[in-house]
């Protein structure tokens, strides 16, 4: 089948038009992640009415992955019930139609082209989140050791920069490490697990009380919201079964214990989130991978807000960023850009700074070097 040839000013990225761009999400982006977002994105490359539809679309949504994820949303949301069907059918194999077209290739073209408005609809009014899941087997010993430092019996937890604030359930998982180590609880829906590297041990102190879960972010997703939630698992490709399993669990567990929702930069409203948070408990802030979104300055201007909000009362911090992106957190001498992450604690306590660096990370946390004693 010919490929369109598609507008390089409507649709092109880098001089390349809508058509060539979905070929090489479906040939080479997608290939390993999604064999079947691949299918789809091939198919589409190959449609010149699907891609025509598409065009219409703000140039920002017109990528793979916001075209993809809208038709997701509709096959999750029942209205796009025979692509629901194809999702199923190419979980577990490639299937062919009578015209020898890849089945949901060829169904997510039919969608695109009848039902477009109901594509762009969905795809306009939200950005493609990315990773939501929590980062519990780094996240769960920092904090209880964190706590223990300060001697507090409870804890307020704020993650800065996760939409979802799935990283706020950490107290109510299970944990399980790969040197036979666990943590948390054993019969939670959620379980994580990590491999262990090194010969660190994991500290096995239990998880505080939490009696305050806040989220920062400029567009906080509301768990309790079916159809937010509804989003989080279409930004998830559906051969990915079990992220999908796991993400779904995790939503389920957020919205049993719903977090307070701050909006804005984490530079404005951090300390309206630590505010929040009863006198009596200690705030924890926490950052996965957040800070990098920041210029130097944001940084530093991150680190004088906790500053200032430790003039009462200790702040806690922890920080889990690329090498040298946590400002004043060590990093064992390690180089930037060295492929793992530092997990650092900090306490801030009547304007000093005790910062520690207690472990590296891989993998978005699912490798672990815990190097502090414990």
């Amino acid at each position: 089948m010919p490929q369109a040839t598609g507008g390089r000013a409507k649709g092109g990225v880098r001089g390349r038009t809508l058509a060539q761009v979905y070929r090489r999400f479906g040939e080479v982006d997608a290939l390993k992640t999604s064999p079947v977002y691949a299918r789809m994105a091939i198919a589409l490359s190959e449609s010149p009415e699907a891609l025509r539809v598409i065009e219409n679309a703000p140039p920002r949504r017109r990528h793979p992955t916001a075209i993809l994820a809208a038709l997701h949303h509709l096959a999750l949301s029942g209205q796009a019930p025979d692509l629901a069907a194809a999702f199923a059918t190419a979980n577990t194999t490639a299937t062919t139609n009578a015209a020898g077209l890849d089945v949901v290739g060829a169904v997510a073209v039919e969608v695109v082209r009848r039902r477009g408005d109901l594509v762009l609809e969905a795809g306009a009014k939200r950005k493609v989140r990315g990773d939501e899941g929590g980062r519990h087997a780094v996240l769960y010993p920092a904090v209880a050791e964190v706590a223990r430092r300060v001697g507090a019996g409870s804890v307020g937890l704020i993650d800065v920069g996760r939409s979802a604030g799935l990283n706020l359930t950490v107290d109510r998982v299970g944990i399980s490490y790969s040197n036979g180590q666990s943590l948390g609880d054993a019969g939670s829906a959620v379980q994580a697990s990590a491999s262990v590297v090194g010969d660190g041990l994991v500290p096995l102190r239990a998880m505080p009380e939490v009696a305050a879960r806040v989220v920062v972010d400029v567009d906080p997703v509301d768990v309790t919201d079916v159809d937010e939630a509804r989003w989080l698992r279409a930004c998830v490709p559906p051969d990915q079964v079990e992220r999908l399993a796991m993400l779904k669990a995790e939503l389920a567990l957020a919205e049993a214990a719903p977090p307070v929702l701050v909006r804005g930069g984490v530079v404005d409203v951090l300390p309206e989130a630590i505010a929040s948070v009863p006198d009596d408990v200690l705030p924890v802030v926490i950052t996965t991978w957040a800070l990098s979104g920041l210029d130097l300055e944001g940084r530093l201007r991150f680190l004088q807000r906790l500053d200032e909000a430790a003039t009462r009362r200790p702040v806690a911090w922890v920080s889990v960023e690329g090498v040298g992106v946590a400002p004043g957190m060590p990093t064992f001498g390690d180089r930037r850009a060295s492929g793992h992450s530092i997990v650092g604690l900090g306490v801030f306590d009547h304007t000093s700074l005790h910062a520690t660096a207690v472990g590296r990370c891989w993998l978005r946390g699912e490798m672990l070097a815990w190097l502090a004693d414990s």
